[in-house]
């Protein structure tokens, strides 16, 4: 499921892209922002369904070492604990995911399937593998704690998959470390009891819809705030401050006048926080000091009404 933050890094990005392109169709940049938001979704199903195939592939493995001619004792009795790892079946069984592959066509680990052979050679070479199967308790708790360990430790920092994502879709370069956690906490989640199911990508309708306000607000009011930007900035040419940080600061302002329920003091410390990932190292005290100034400036002025939780 997205949260807002990452909704914010996308606009963000989206804005930045109309810019740089000195693009001004607001309809056609706001379709690709949606849909690089939908295909979020495609990527935490395919995060998921690695699982399975890296699964399928040791089972062909160990189904081929059985017909060697000089098969060893090992060949002949392998240890199958990985290939009848609880949490993988759940995610293998899963309609809800064969549904979405169907669906949307993910056939990527059948066409790129040396991948799939690169997570299980670095398994299988891992301490965590051999700990794994020298464990001697059969249980869901085991299986479930060694998944999530896999996909930490393997598979997120795998820097050949990370390439072959990013090729795959642009969008997906600051996507990946978000669904990445979004997979932990699922699989950290999932119970022995229950069938994986596909959750939802936005939390609610209201999400949704701060995608596409946040977004256009922003671009067709952007102007408007540079006299409010101007007034705060004396010692500063518009010029010579960052794009980013111009950009957080306008969709900060429109935070401020067009989301009564969202608090002040969130947005702000929303967008210092993204001013640290994405801009200047002192970025962040540069934003956070504007934002102040301008939040208070446009609350005496009455253009910031606040109303429910957003009062607090």
């Amino acid at each position: 499921m997205i949260n807002r933050r990452h909704i914010r890094v996308k606009v963000m990005q989206s804005v930045y892209a109309m810019q740089q392109s000195l693009n001004q169709d607001i309809v056609r940049e706001e379709k690709f922002l949606k849909h690089s938001i939908l295909k979020m979704f495609d990527l935490y199903v395919l995060n998921l369904q690695l699982l399975v195939e890296v699964q399928k592939l040791a089972a062909k493995r160990m189904a081929l070492s059985k017909k060697k001619i000089l098969a060893t004792k090992e060949d002949l009795k392998p240890n199958t604990k990985f290939i009848d790892n609880k949490v993988i079946n759940l995610i293998a069984e899963s309609i809800s995911i064969e549904s979405y592959v169907e669906t949307n066509s993910l056939n990527n680990w059948e066409l790129d399937n040396e991948y799939v052979k690169i997570i299980l050679d670095e398994l299988q070479k891992s301490n965590l593998y051999t700990k794994y199967l020298d464990t001697v308790e059969d249980s869901y708790k085991v299986d479930q704690a060694f998944i999530v360990d896999f996909f930490k430790e393997i598979i997120a920092p795998n820097e050949k998959l990370a390439e072959y994502y990013e090729d795959k879709m642009i969008s997906w370069v600051d996507d990946i470390p978000f669904v990445n956690t979004w997979i932990v906490r699922s699989i950290s989640k999932q119970k022995a009891t229950n069938n994986f199911t596909l959750g939802v990508l936005y939390k609610d309708a209201d999400d949704e819809a701060f995608v596409s306000k946040l977004f256009r607000k922003t671009v067709l009011k952007q102007q408007n705030y540079e006299q409010d930007i101007a007034d705060k900035t004396p010692n500063w040419e518009t010029d010579r401050i960052a794009d980013i940080d111009m950009i957080l600061i306008k969709m900060a302002i429109t935070e401020f006048i067009e989301f009564p329920s969202i608090p002040t003091r969130v947005t702000i410390n929303e967008y210092i926080e993204i001013a640290k990932d994405y801009s200047t190292l002192k970025s962040s005290y540069f934003i956070n000091g504007v934002l102040d100034k301008i939040s208070k400036e446009l609350t005496n002025d009455k253009r910031i009404v606040k109303i429910g939780r957003g009062l607090l």
